[in-house]
């Protein structure tokens, strides 16, 4: 039984599944925050150009 606890505690195969996702949460985080950045620039453009149009 202590055997079976022992070998829980030195798997790490978990553990690195836990800091990929980690990984992948952060820069999904990341992109998010870029893309909206440059949507809300690209819109504001988009806005000047067409009010310099009319």
């Amino acid at each position: 039984m202590l055997s079976i606890f022992r070998n829980l505690l030195k798997d790490e195969q978990g553990a690195t599944a836990i800091e990929y996702g980690l990984i992948a949460a952060l820069i999904s985080v990341a992109a998010i925050v870029a893309f909206t950045a440059v949507g809300t620039n690209l819109s504001s453009m988009m806005e000047n150009t067409a009010n310099s149009m009319q």
